[in-house]
């Protein structure tokens, strides 16, 4: 039998218009603690968030998720915060923000295969 491991995730969303407070699922972040497993990916939907706010700034949105990336991955250029240990980062990029880029609040499950949950997440909330 496979070990179950416990794990968190939550959910990107971009938020076109904040006052508006609609928004899209974009990507997925996965953390595991007991594994040392922090997993992000996302896809940016240009059409549908264009279809919310056609002025939104869809590079400027790239620029973003990707530092996102870079945090979540602990590159060494990505700042003091990518230099944290993976459950500090993954904390503070689910922290509460009112900005164009947010997270759902983080849920938990378990997993004997994090890709493949991750994944199976991902294909649901996301693609």
């Amino acid at each position: 039998m496979h070990e179950k491991h416990l794990y968190d995730y939550a959910v990107l969303r971009v938020v076109p218009r904040v006052e508006r407070e609609e928004f899209i699922n974009v990507g997925l972040m996965l953390y595991c603690k007991r594994q040392k497993y922090l997993r992000i990916q996302y896809q940016i939907p240009s059409e549908k968030i264009s279809s919310f706010c056609k002025e939104f700034d869809l590079d400027q949105l790239k620029i973003n998720l990707d530092s996102f990336v870079a945090i979540c991955e602990g590159k060494k250029n990505a700042g003091p915060i990518a230099q944290l240990e993976k459950d500090e980062r993954f904390r503070w990029l689910t922290a509460v923000k009112s900005s164009s880029i947010q997270t759902s609040r983080p849920h938990s499950g378990f997993s004997t295969d994090l890709d493949k949950t991750f994944d199976k997440l991902y294909n649901e909330l996301v693609i």
